[in-house]
């Protein structure tokens, strides 16, 4: 069969309102058996294999006591066997629960108790870091070991037809210092949103050669890991981003198609080896989970081959923004505009519609919006706007403003904004400012507690070699400002603390600066 034929075949069950991920996975490794699928820096396995080890691993899944709706938690490195147990989950009837590596032996013993699993696939780096006796009452397998624990050759998993509202993942939420929210996505919001990604592969005629670099557990990896896999082509995972390695690894497996969050962006384009890969094959990149400024944008759009698109939305879904800078560089201060099927207001704080231009609260509705926070129906409600028609919303977190031709600007997280004096103060605004200062790398605005002001703008700064103190910056930098935008201080930091997808972690520079302001 042609790869036409072959894509216009597959193209009908895509364009379908919802379909089942394992059968669709199933149909492609009939027709191309042969074509890699999976790789990772020790192995790399075809269609064929990678359905048949879905199929023994679900099976045995099942026969060790996973019943329909019930989570299997993945704790470890992305590897191909992280990738085979995640699919594996689902194809049983089960729902994937990768959980946070970076999180506290606490809250991952909470997050799995949470997610209600009865196994934990885990690799040999986290069982030695954890102990023998971590989560006793579940049933461990080791990542490293899951061909020996697989059903034998030939047998498959008991039929599965999953229904639209069926769990299909859980997606613990990162940056918080209590036990995480589980964010939940159902079979048919996971159709929605990346079957209609995977379609446009097909139409394009690409060669789907996926590079994915950020965690497994994260639901950013999710756009360079299932809608290459629906359209049939190849994914290849990194289990700990390195640029020289990245760069290897998209040069000579002609990579199509990546996602990366900026500060991976930004650590490609200081690296000294970009030059001298050849990534002329790179038709999409990616980019999500994190402010991306525009003169990073601009560098990426300059020295990386391909079309660059930002996707604006959260993991518990709401509106979806899509930004292809490559189409519109005179909007790279923006996350671009709502795309078909999302629809998006700006409110006040009483929820009331503010005037066109003005700043405001975001919140957003699509057809891929979460199931809600496992076991937390307060905390789902609480991240829901429902209007005077009963149409539910999400509450993005962001306040942001629409320009005129529709295309929305952050202008900061919700609550980092800081009420100083009762004026409001948008640390993006500040961080601006100190970013303009001759020598500053990278600027972060924080409030703390103020008895005079009610909160105060505190400062931290990543300074180039070189460059002036934090006094001066800080004397340049205030004499442009209003009275009630100044900052009470300003800080050094040779890095600043980001999440595992490059998040900036405010809470803690808050604590610091709280520290700091107390000693």
């Amino acid at each position: 069969m042609t790869i036409p034929n072959l894509a216009e075949t597959m193209s009908v069950t895509l364009a379908e309102p919802f379909g089942s991920f394992p059968q669709t996975l199933k149909d492609w490794a009939d027709k191309q058996p042969d074509k890699p699928a999976l790789r990772d820096e020790a192995r790399e396995v075809s269609w064929a294999q990678m359905v048949e080890s879905i199929e023994r691993l679900a099976a045995r899944m099942v026969e060790t006591g996973l019943e329909r709706g019930q989570s299997v938690a993945i704790l470890g490195t992305s590897t191909v066997e992280y990738a085979l147990v995640f699919l594996a989950a689902v194809r049983a009837g089960g729902v994937a629960a990768p959980l946070t590596t970076s999180a506290s032996p606490d809250q991952l013993a909470g997050m799995a108790k949470d997610s209600g699993a009865r196994h934990l696939f885990i690799d040999a780096a986290k069982r030695a870091e954890l102990g023998a006796d971590f989560m006793p009452d579940l049933e461990h397998v080791a990542l490293e070991e899951i061909d020996a624990w697989m059903a034998p050759e030939g047998t498959e998993a008991p039929a599965f037809e999953p229904e639209p509202r069926d769990a299909f993942n859980i997606i613990y939420s990162s940056g918080t210092t209590g036990i995480p929210k589980g964010i939940v996505h159902s079979h048919q919001m996971r159709w929605r949103q990346f079957g209609a990604t995977a379609l446009s592969y097909l139409a394009s005629g690409l060669e789907i050669r996926s590079l994915a670099s950020t965690p497994l557990y994260s639901n950013t990896t999710m756009v360079a890991f299932l809608p290459p896999l629906l359209a049939g082509g190849t994914v290849r995972i990194m289990g700990k981003f390195d640029c020289a390695r990245w760069l290897d690894h998209a040069a000579r497996d002609r990579t199509t198609i990546t996602m990366l969050v900026p500060v991976q962006y930004q650590r490609l384009v200081d690296h000294e080896g970009l030059e001298d890969h050849d990534l002329s094959s790179l038709a999409l990149k990616y980019c999500t989970s994190a402010p991306f400024p525009a003169p990073l944008k601009r560098q990426v759009l300059d020295r990386i081959p391909g079309g660059l698109i930002e996707i604006y939305s959260m993991t518990e879904g709401g509106v979806v923004c899509l930004l292809p800078c490559h189409e519109f560089p005179d909007k790279l201060h923006t996350v671009g505009r709502p795309s078909p099927g999302s629809e998006m207001m700006v409110l006040d704080d009483e929820d009331n519609p503010v005037l066109p231009g003005t700043p405001g609260n975001l919140v957003g509705r699509s057809q891929t919006m979460m199931s809600g926070y496992k076991n937390r129906p307060d905390k789902t409600s609480e991240a829901q706007y429902v209007d005077p028609q009963g149409g539910v919303w999400m509450r993005m977190g962001d306040i942001g403003r629409v320009d005129e031709d529709g295309f929305v600007e952050l202008v900061g997280r919700a609550k980092d904004m800081i009420i100083s004096g009762g004026f409001n103060i948008y640390p993006s605004d500040l961080e601006a400012e100190l970013e303009r200062e001759e020598g500053v790398v990278e600027a972060a605005v924080v409030g703390i507690a103020s008895k005079q002001w009610g909160e105060t703008p505190v400062g931290f700064v990543v300074r180039a070699e070189g460059a002036p103190d934090c006094d001066a910056i800080l004397a340049s930098v205030n004499a442009r400002l209003g009275k009630t935008q100044r900052l009470s201080a300003l800080y050094p930091k040779d890095e600043m603390p980001r999440s595992h997808i490059g998040k900036l972690l405010k809470s803690e520079l808050r604590e610091e600066a709280k520290e700091r302001q107390e000693s």
